[in-house]
């Protein structure tokens, strides 16, 4: 080293070393630290706010008003004729039933004019004529029998119940007079109207008043998607992945392919929608609105996904394990499928987990293909009618019904849960099969 460079570098750290230049240098470090904090404490308290919206207009759709009458399941109403016909059982008034067991609980006359009929029927749910029916249905000997059965409240009393209908408005600004806020009082007093966990949130189908609509159909709707998707994306994706990384010769077209599938991995959702209502619909014929055409757009849009992932897994597997592999006699097959692909499976198991959650999350290109269905009846099999979460989240935050509003945060969690499973999943199995090398 010469002289002029030995003095340069000294001069150098005489430089760093000097107090004043210190100071400054510490400063600098801290501000940027600083801002690092203030920039993280903002997007963590944005995500808060986030979650504290939606909690706390969410958490009461697991909870549903429900009243605890004593039906009288009339035979002259049901089954006139004695026969014990189940296809008769459906012509019946049961909403009639219904409000005769409602009066009785709040000791009104038995003579009521119109209007305090009117005011009875308001505080039962339309529902509750298919509920009585059910029970009939289920059971037939009940007939002629005093049972006890929950039934739904109107959606406007279970938004009283709920504190969403504010009692201080004049009545005629109010969906409940007062007469009908003295009967729930009493009812409510007596125990006879108590809120209870809202099972239907997730075994009633489409409805068009809330306290009868539920998560069932979008449920399974979603479940033979995410079906779908698991069968067709991941064992195409890994199998293109393999070849592309381990067999494929390097040459302009492997290139063209790779920078395409990169490049559908941004592709906007939407357009694999257009491309799934041209193709499967269209073109090939499958029904509309079934979860089989909604697993298979989703396949297209997660395929790259978990291409580029189990690329980058098994790009990460040492070049030595290969190497050694191979020099004991063993095929490149063999190498794949013994030593590769296991070393890489954390890596794979987590794109594949982080596409089905993408997958679940979408809702636009199944806007495109008509998912967006009012289905009533739960699907049994892949092709039938069905929607999925998001959807069912969309068409419920679209409608003007005050109880859908608890209804669409409620269904918020639910598809944030199983998110939330979903990611932890994909930690946990990287944790637990991660090599380090």
């Amino acid at each position: 080293m010469t002289i002029e460079a030995t003095s340069g570098i000294e001069h150098h750290a005489s430089r760093l070393n000097d107090p004043a230049k210190l100071k400054t240098r510490y400063a600098s470090e801290a501000r940027f630290r600083a801002y690092g904090i203030i920039a993280l404490g903002i997007a963590l308290a944005f995500l808060a706010g986030l979650f504290f919206s939606i909690i706390s207009n969410g958490w009461s759709a697991f909870l549903q008003s429900e009243y605890r009458l004593d039906i009288y399941l009339d035979p002259a109403e049901i089954d006139p004729e004695g026969k014990r016909d189940v296809t008769r059982f459906g012509l019946a008034d049961y909403t009639k039933m219904a409000r005769a067991a409602l009066s009785k609980a709040i000791d009104l006359p038995e003579k009521q004019d119109r209007a305090m009929k009117r005011d009875l029927k308001e505080l039962l749910s339309r529902a509750v004529d298919v509920q009585i029916r059910d029970t009939v249905v289920a059971d037939p000997s009940l007939i002629g029998k005093t049972v006890p059965i929950w039934l739904l409240a109107a959606g406007d009393v279970d938004s009283l119940l709920k504190g969403a209908i504010d009692r201080n408005v004049p009545e005629e600004r109010r969906q409940l007079n007062n007469r009908q806020l003295q009967w729930v009082d009493k009812l409510a007093a007596d125990s006879v109207l108590q809120k209870r966990f809202n099972s239907g949130l997730f075994t009633f189908g489409a409805s068009s008043q809330p306290e009868s609509s539920g998560l069932a159909v979008a449920l399974i709707g979603s479940f033979f998607m995410m079906l779908t998707v698991a069968l067709l994306a991941v064992p195409i994706g890994v199998a293109a992945a393999a070849y592309l990384e381990e067999f494929a010769p390097k040459s302009f077209w492997t290139d063209v392919i790779e920078v395409n599938i990169n490049n559908l991995a941004a592709v906007p959702s939407i357009v694999f929608g257009l491309l799934g209502l041209a193709v499967f619909i269209n073109f090939a014929g499958l029904p509309r609105s079934a979860s089989i055409v909604g697993g298979l757009v989703l396949t297209l849009m997660t395929l790259p996904t978990i291409i580029i992932a189990t690329r980058a897994a098994i790009r990460a597997v040492p070049p030595s394990i290969r190497e050694a592999a191979l020099g004991v006699g063993a095929s490149k097959i063999q190498t794949l499928f013994h030593h590769t692909l296991p070393l890489a499976f954390p890596g794979i198991m987590t794109g594949t987990i982080v596409g089905l959650v993408q997958a679940l999350g979408e809702t636009a290109p199944l806007l495109m293909i008509g998912m967006v269905a009012f289905v009533v009846d739960i699907p049994t099999t892949a092709t039938e009618p069905a929607t999925a979460l998001p959807v069912q989240i969309y068409m419920w935050a679209t409608s003007a019904e005050r109880g859908f509003v608890e209804r669409t945060a409620g269904a918020t969690i639910v598809l944030l849960g199983f998110l939330f499973v979903m990611n932890a999943a994909a930690v946990y199995l990287r944790r637990k099969f991660e090599r380090k090398w």
